[in-house]
């Protein structure tokens, strides 16, 4: 008798018990979970800077032909001319005519790529929690897709493909030609330009969780501003900046559908699974049990 209940109990247990899935099939869902949730701001530090430094490595080992990217640079020039949008020359010559204008273009390029998304995320985390999560893996998705690019479409910035546009940027503290900056950066990445992918990103969350008037305003100027900068310097043209806006357009929907898989899939709770499978301890549990009906 008491054998036979241990039996019924162990396989009503058997059959209440879920298999578990595969470590293949727990993956994805693993994987949203942990992009669809904000983490510390340490553990987001060093996540996000080892991520970047490993971007940043990667688009320097695809640096490229220097003759292929020349030639695709001008394949876009050719391309902008048709559409009477080869503006590039122009919107440097005319920049140069403000005394100190380049000057401070040249350091907006150098420093407001980085300084301005990492406030961005620094400040989404701290008082904007349930976009954070949204926003980082955005960056993240779109950095990817732009590696693609600088893969399969190497692509030499205007100031290096011979187009009459000069380098506004190197000459001074920072040379982007040569040294230590030269050793990371890819000169034949132009394609897309993830300065202008950024800044959509950036604007985008200003616009979005700030309802002040000025903060809006900032932030669809902000992207103006980094596409008059990054023509103006010779580093990108406008079908680059172009291209990074369909990076981030592609990067934003597939985001939101891991913040949403995320967010639906949740964990089960392992006190109530505990509950449904726990088994009698000793005999006397069982037999009490089996007698109940009969009282």
């Amino acid at each position: 008798m008491t054998a036979h209940a241990h039996a019924q109990v162990a396989g009503s247990a058997a059959k209440a018990r879920p298999v578990p899935p595969s470590g293949r099939a727990l993956a994805p869902a693993r994987v949203a979970r942990l992009l669809s949730t904000r983490h510390s701001l340490q553990v987001e530090a060093v996540a996000l800077l080892t991520l970047y430094a490993t971007y940043e490595a990667a688009r320097g080992l695809v640096a490229g032909n220097r003759r292929v990217a020349i030639e695709h640079a001008h394949t876009v020039a050719s391309l902008e001319r048709k559409l009477h949008l080869f503006v590039e020359a122009n919107v440097q010559h005319a920049a140069g005519a403000v005394p100190g204008l380049l000057t401070l273009l040249g350091n907006a390029y150098l420093t407001l790529h980085l300084s301005v998304t990492a406030g961005l995320l620094l400040w989404l985390h701290q008082r904007r929690p349930t976009m954070f999560a949204r926003t980082r893996t955005t960056l993240l998705l779109a950095s990817g897709l732009a590696l693609i690019g600088f893969v399969v479409f190497p692509t030499a910035p205007p100031r290096l493909a011979e187009l009459g546009i000069a380098d506004t940027v190197s000459g001074g503290l920072v040379d982007l030609n040569k040294g230590l900056v030269s050793s990371l950066y890819n000169p034949f990445a132009a394609v897309p330009s993830m300065h202008v992918g950024y800044a959509l990103i950036v604007a985008a969350a200003l616009v979005r969780c700030d309802n002040r008037r000025i903060v809006q305003l900032t932030g669809l100027a902000y992207p103006l501003l980094v596409v008059l900068v990054i023509v103006a310097t010779g580093n990108h043209f406008l079908f680059d900046a172009a291209a990074g806006a369909l990076v981030v357009v592609i990067a934003y929907p597939l985001a939101a559908a891991i913040s949403r898989a995320g967010a639906t899939d949740a964990p089960e709770r392992p006190e109530a699974a505990a509950q449904v499978h726990r088994l009698p301890t000793n005999v006397r549990d069982v037999q009490t049990a089996e007698e109940q009906p009969a009282a």
